[in-house]
């Protein structure tokens, strides 16, 4: 009932707002649900790496009461709630967008944390599309050099990037970069929490197998809505049906 609530609230959002990627935020929302009710300490540090799903997090934190702003602001002129998560928003801890350098800040900040002898843990979020970037893979190596056990990857596993580059066995990849990994349905809460809990002596890599646009039929797996907002016509369906499911 929550999960359908916050759809509802991202679709409401984007559909007044005429911005956001609702299907790659729609991939990440039970990830980004399940970090901020069962995972995330004060003392911990998360980065949404794929910052086009950055309607995802604003709704996740106005639902838990962290938004710094008005959701209903979304990338207006004046709002300091962009189309990407700005560092300058309270509860946000880095500006992403350029896919690639969310998991390079977190492999840093991981370091930092266990050269102060802190306990805190860093969560990233990426998405499969950035995996082509090289510095995905030199923070996967300096991760595991470091045996940066505070470091937790979650990809967003929602085949988007098939269509320009097949990535084969993702976990194969990270483990021979030296890193522990689980592979978890990206829609169950439970799966995730689970995961998230592991704890070894090494990064974890989380691959969370999601659809894109999960919740709303026409825009799962369907490219034309990457960046798509809804017309009356596509709002008044979509919300019809949220309200049959309940």
């Amino acid at each position: 009932m929550v999960i359908k609530k916050l759809i509802k609230r991202i679709v409401d959002v984007a559909y007044k707002s005429n911005e956001g990627h609702i299907a790659s935020s729609l991939s990440v929302l039970n990830i980004l649900y399940t970090l901020y009710d069962k995972i995330l300490k004060e003392s911990d540090h998360f980065i949404l790496s794929k910052g086009h799903a950055s309607l995802g997090l604003y709704t996740i934190l106005e639902h838990f009461n962290k938004l710094d702003g008005n959701l209903d602001s979304f990338c207006e002129f004046d709002s300091n709630l962009g189309g990407h998560p700005s560092n300058k928003i309270k509860n946000i801890t880095a500006s992403t967008g350029s896919l690639g350098h969310g998991l390079p800040m977190g492999v840093g900040m991981a370091l930092g944390e266990k050269i102060k002898n802190n306990n805190n843990k860093i969560y990233v979020i990426i998405g499969d599309g950035e995996s082509n970037e090289g510095t995905i893979w030199e923070s996967a190596l300096l991760a595991s050099n470091h045996k940066l056990n505070n470091l937790y990857c979650i990809m967003d596993y929602n085949h988007s990037n098939d269509r320009a580059l097949k990535l084969d066995s993702l976990t194969d990849k990270f483990n021979s970069f030296g890193w522990h990994t689980i592979e978890v349905n990206g829609h169950d809460n439970d799966e995730i929490e689970k995961s998230l809990n592991t704890k070894i002596d090494k990064p974890v890599f989380i691959l969370a197998n999601t659809i894109k646009g999960n919740g709303i039929k026409m825009m799962e797996n369907n490219p034309e809505w990457h960046h798509k907002s809804p017309t009356i016509e596509n709002y008044n369906e979509i919300i019809k049906l949220i309200c049959e499911k309940n």
